[in-house]
């Protein structure tokens, strides 16, 4: 996942996962070559992102990390408070989810990054699998896995996942053991998305049938090799594209946040 000289940007949220990774990733690449940097985005969610930030913020200067930080305010126009006063109809995940992959993919190109490291977990995969499984989504099920995405482009960083075959309650335990999960408050979002239905659906699953989990994600993974490639051949195949307002690499002609930011009415971006 990660060569001798990368320079890897770990993405934060404040949560058990993301922290859990980054102390793992600088333990282990502090002697190396290997450079590390925090990113961490404001979406703008009242009484949620600050306390998060806060801990974010003393953990990187606890360790001497270098850290970004980004806001939906300044790169979209609006924070995700304000977004959902605009279109109460949508899920705020809806906006929240596109525009943190592209301001990630952005100021990772920025940076000049090898690398975008999250902390997504077996559970939070074995989630998005059933997810695009019953959404039919099967573009997105072929960029998924421990290292993300069909194939390389330069205007696209790579993402990596190394917690990937840990499940959530082994990620929270380690991060209790080794004093690295603060008091996380949920997003208020969360209830409202349809992974907040997938997730509930399949603990229960898991708890009636352990090994659930495990046994989705082992199954993806046997058949992913045999998925790409059909896709690659496929006469059905989305291209990669360059987005003709902001550049970004697409498979349409305007880029999803660009489609988000026009339904807003948000001039300037």
């Amino acid at each position: 996942m990660v060569g001798k000289n990368d320079n890897v940007g770990v993405a934060v949220s404040g949560g058990k996962d993301s922290m859990t990774l980054l102390y793992l990733l600088n333990k282990i690449f502090k002697p190396t070559k290997v450079k590390l940097t925090a990113l961490a985005i404001d979406e703008g969610i009242k009484e949620y992102r600050d306390p998060n930030f806060k801990f974010v913020k003393d953990f990187c200067k606890k360790y001497g990390i270098n850290l970004m930080t980004y806001s939906f305010k300044k790169e979209v126009g609006k924070t995700l408070d304000e977004i959902k006063k605009k279109d109460s109809e949508t899920i705020p995940c809806t906006y929240c989810g596109v525009f943190r992959r592209n301001i990630l993919n952005k100021k990772a190109l920025e940076l000049k990054l090898d690398k975008i490291a999250t902390g997504h977990n077996l559970d939070d995969e074995a989630q998005a699998i059933l997810m695009n499984q019953f959404r039919k989504n099967v573009r997105a099920s072929v960029t998924m896995g421990p290292i993300t995405g069909i194939e390389d482009d330069e205007k696209f960083v790579k993402r990596i996942k190394p917690l990937y075959f840990l499940t959530e309650k082994e990620v929270a335990t380690f991060a209790f053991l080794n004093g690295i999960m603060d008091k996380f408050v949920e997003c208020p979002n969360a209830v409202l998305g349809y992974r907040n239905a997938i997730r509930d659906w399949l603990n229960e699953f898991e708890k009636k049938y352990p090994g659930t989990k495990y046994n989705v994600v082992a199954s993806f993974l046997s058949i992913l090799p045999i998925v790409k490639e059909g896709y690659k051949r496929s006469e059905n195949r989305k291209r990669i594209r360059y987005c003709i307002r902001c550049g970004s690499a697409t498979s349409k002609e305007i880029c999803q946040s660009c489609l988000l930011i026009e339904r807003l009415g948000i001039k300037g971006h």
